[in-house]
């Protein structure tokens, strides 16, 4: 296994039929991690639920159609593959897949926007401690763990173009920033800042309404973070916004 792929699509159908999922399959990755597919198993064409040389995992949520949802696309047939976190308000919509190899387990997570009525910010900050707690338990018996996805928050001021104009807008506030802190200090790496410390400019998702590409007004949240035995393994990672079709752009982890 050398390569994992990340990237919120946005709607696995939309991108699809615009050829830019194409691409992705292009580069041929040991692994795709998909979120926020927003469709059902029936919903989706054979190339999309069975594409050749690749085992498919799917979570889809269950209490809203058309939203949410998480894929894994492997080439190698995990041993195990989980969709629940074990509690039903979460899970019911469809924002977790897990894949367990013999020396790697992966996990592919849609982090709730947190964005709308209040109870939504607190339903994503609930998520984030409950996810916090699900990947510490995991690692005691596990060292090799990799979560990839979109996190839904620009963790550090370099992380997104206008800090200052967003401080008080979800995604940039104080409260969701503090989490990604307390994330790192319990031993989890942000990968690309290890590799990418002081890189600035380096975005993976844009606002389609302003044409906030072409100007790369942009927002990092999405993200790889790496438990600390595995992060030695990794060899390179990259920031694919040349791939277009959503309104992320796919990230590439290369392992050694």
């Amino acid at each position: 296994m050398k390569s994992i792929i990340s990237w919120n699509v946005n709607g696995l159908r939309a991108v699809h039929r615009k050829g830019d999922i194409a691409q992705v399959f292009h580069i041929k990755p040991d692994i795709l991690c998909i979120q926020e597919t927003k469709s059902l198993p029936d919903q989706l064409p054979i190339e999309l639920s069975k594409p050749d040389g690749y085992h498919s995992y799917f979570h889809f949520p269950t209490a809203k159609k058309g939203y949410s949802g998480v894929a894994i696309y492997s080439k190698e047939e995990p041993k195990r593959v989980s969709r629940d976190i074990g509690v039903k308000q979460f899970d019911q919509e469809g924002r977790l897949i897990m894949a367990e190899y013999d020396n790697l387990t992966l996990i592919n997570v849609y982090f709730p926007n947190g964005g709308g009525p209040p109870e939504r910010l607190r339903y994503k900050l609930d998520f984030y401690d409950y996810f916090l707690e699900l990947i510490d338990k995991l690692h005691k018996k596990q060292p090799n763990i990799i979560f990839c996805g979109d996190v839904n928050v620009a963790h550090k001021p370099i992380d997104l173009a206008r800090p200052k104009e967003n401080e008080t807008h979800v995604g940039f506030l104080p409260i969701e920033r503090a989490w990604v802190d307390k994330l790192i200090s319990r031993g989890w790496t942000d990968i690309f800042r290890h590799f990418y410390p002081d890189k600035t400019e380096a975005y993976t998702y844009w606002d389609m309404k302003t044409f906030a590409r072409e100007r790369n007004v942009g927002w990092r949240i999405d993200y790889f973070f790496s438990s600390p035995e595995m992060l030695r393994k990794i060899k390179s990672i990259e920031i694919l916004d040349n791939i277009l079709g959503s309104d992320h752009c796919p990230i590439k982890l290369t392992l050694k």
